[in-house]
């Protein structure tokens, strides 16, 4: 599935830098903004689906407990990753993504991939 941008991310893009780095290589930010991390990712695992995140927001700045005030309004709900593709072809319009360096996953309002969304528990 492309996303607003072009890109399709191929089936085990996320599999070797996932092996290197595990879901504590991978941080949780606001928006892309480095200097949000607003939790940490517990567990990342790449499926049929695409990518499967379960993570915590934590409390411990401004910018965490405005994010997960946010989120359980249902304000914010959305998820993007921040990554470098390690391997990418063109396919008409579209860049497939073959292999990428998956650097974070932020909480966004809105995610070139419509589709990518998160919920809240608890």
């Amino acid at each position: 599935m492309a996303d607003l941008n072009g890109d399709v991310v191929a089936r085990g893009a996320f599999a070797d830098s996932l092996a290197r780095t595990g879901a504590g290589g991978v941080r949780m930010l606001h928006q892309h903004e480095g200097r949000a991390v607003v939790g940490v990712w517990e567990a990342i695992v790449e499926d049929a689906r695409g990518l499967f995140v379960r993570g915590r927001i934590a409390d411990w700045s401004a910018e965490a407990r405005f994010a997960a005030a946010l989120s359980r309004a249902g304000a914010l709900d959305g998820l993007s990753i921040g990554f470098r593709a390690a391997k990418a072809r063109r396919d008409g319009r579209l860049r497939v993504l073959s292999a990428v360096e998956l650097w974070e996953v932020s909480l966004v309002t809105f995610p070139m991939l419509p589709e990518a969304r998160f919920g809240v528990v608890g």
